[in-house]
């Protein structure tokens, strides 16, 4: 293998991970949990704010669903592929910094959303920056940090999405109250609290991103032994990705491969549609894309699932070791779909939480704040950093030690999220809140190094991609339309 060549803004990390860890890594680790934080942020704070933009610009909770959940998910996880793809070829750091750029401005596009349509589209704005975020992130990780500390060093990097959730709640309920306060009748430029909330978390994230740019590129794959000769075609793979991803463009790149790909794939593309046809007239929600015909959630959820059917077959095709190691590999995918179950529990009560509680259980839009989104953060933070430092612990003693950390998370959160929804005691439903989001947390990190440690450093971003596939598309549609459906009655009901 050739070895890359030298350059300034390389670095070095201990060599085959027997040396201290340079202070450096920590450094740059810290600057990636900022940038965690504020995707976070980013995301979540559409929760808090979720019954102002419900009033404001009449949707329904199906809508809010659909544009936390599935519209999201589905670019995030789409976008994600072929971002893996340039992060294992390109510089990581730049595409971090033009990744956090193009969700931070869409974050504070919108805050002037007038319409449905157009909060919808600045959202999805918004998962396709944030999709460079972290197969850039664990990438990065696994070339500063060796393998003994990787899990402990990704549990810390993924504290930032419980730091930012729980800020979330209390930066967003915070600028509502007070803008409202202060402009009843309607702020500067006829801006309501809510639309002040996404401009003031959208804004801080430009500057960060010139922050991100004075990182230094470690050498991939040195830390392991295994240095990677720099792409010189780096671009080439991320289109070749993109292509083989984003419909319609999907149908080309299988009839490439011949007659019977072409075949297979349009008999997917058939199958999808149809189950998206028959999920709308069973479960129906808003249609703003096809009205009459398809329900936004199904359509946007059809052509995800159609479209990654597509690109595995792709991949099967053109880069078999890959294949191999990802979906062809037992372990991968059970990690990956051990996690993704996790996720399908634990996003849905922290979305729904907040509009819950302030409709079912009479809390205060401040008060969640700082009693359900303060102990969050706390909660996942605890959570996932002791996970991290067991599973790193256990892996010294046993093979598949990572792996019963993440059973851990995924069966212990489920009598305190029974609890925290069935009571009509606010105090106990932030305390089973905070049980739960701890115990869940704890497996993120296990699941994260053992997705990393299962591939080859070249396929590192494209592993971590195919990671949150699962965590996207699988674990956040709970927090769509079915979820709201179910919840429907305690969230207009407040018990006696």
């Amino acid at each position: 293998m050739n070895q890359p060549p030298a350059a300034e803004e390389h670095i070095v990390p201990a060599a085959q991970g027997k040396d201290k860890v340079p202070a450096y890594s920590w450094y740059a680790l810290g600057v990636l949990v900022l940038i965690y934080v504020l995707n976070f942020i980013d995301r979540q704070i559409l929760s808090i704010l979720a019954n102002d933009i419900k009033a404001d610009l009449g949707v329904e909770d199906d809508y809010l669903g659909f544009l936390y959940g599935t519209a999201f998910a589905v670019f995030y996880a789409l976008f994600g592929i072929p971002l893996g793809k340039l992060a294992d070829s390109w510089k990581r750091v730049r595409l971090m910094a033009l990744g956090l750029t193009l969700w931070s401005a869409m974050t504070a596009l919108s805050g002037f959303a007038k319409n449905a349509m157009t909060l919808t589209v600045a959202r999805i704005g918004v998962g396709v920056g944030e999709a460079t975020a972290s197969p850039s992130a664990y990438s990065l990780i696994s070339d500063w940090f060796p393998a003994r500390l990787r899990a402990t060093a990704l549990s810390i990097y993924s504290s930032g999405l419980y730091i930012g959730g729980g800020i979330s709640l209390l930066i967003g309920g915070l600028i509502v109250e007070n803008w409202n306060a202060t402009y009843p009748d309607g702020g500067p430029l006829g801006l309501a609290g809510w639309q002040a909330a996404f401009i003031a978390v959208g804004l801080p994230g430009l500057l960060l991103a010139l922050w991100v740019l004075t990182l230094k590129e470690p050498i991939r794959g040195a830390i392991d032994g295994l240095p990677t000769a720099e792409d010189p075609e780096p671009f080439r793979g991320f289109f070749r990705e993109l292509f083989q991803v984003i419909p319609p463009f999907t149908i080309f790149g299988a009839a490439a491969r011949g007659k019977r790909a072409l075949a297979i794939n349009l008999a997917g593309l058939a199958g999808f549609a149809l189950l998206a046809w028959i999920m709308s007239q069973l479960v129906p929600a808003s249609s703003l894309v096809l009205p009459g015909l398809l329900s936004d959630q199904w359509l946007f959820l059809g052509v995800g699932y159609y479209a990654v059917f597509s690109w595995v077959m792709g991949l099967k095709a053109r880069d078999l070791p890959t294949y191999q190691l990802t979906w062809g590999s037992p372990a991968f995918l059970c990690v990956v779909l051990g996690y993704g179950t996790v996720a399908f529990m634990s996003y849905a009560a922290s979305y729904w939480g907040a509009p819950y509680a302030e409709r079912a259980l009479g809390a205060d839009k401040s008060d969640l704040g700082w009693f359900l989104g303060a102990p969050a953060a706390v909660a996942g933070f605890l959570g996932v950093i002791l996970g991290g430092r067991i599973a790193d612990y256990l892996l010294e003693r046993r093979e598949n030690g990572r792996v019963w950390v993440v059973l851990f998370g995924l069966i212990t959160p489920i009598p305190a999220i029974v609890v925290a929804y069935t009571t009509d005691q606010v105090a106990v439903f932030y305390i089973a809140s905070f049980i739960a989001n701890m115990l869940s947390a704890s497996a993120l990190g296990a699941a994260a190094a053992s997705s990393q440690a299962l591939v080859l450093p070249r396929m590192r971003g494209l592993a971590t991609a195919t990671f949150f596939l699962s965590t996207t598309l699988v674990g956040g549609q709970q927090r769509s339309r079915t979820c709201a459906r179910r919840r429907g009655a305690s969230l207009t009901v407040r018990p006696g």
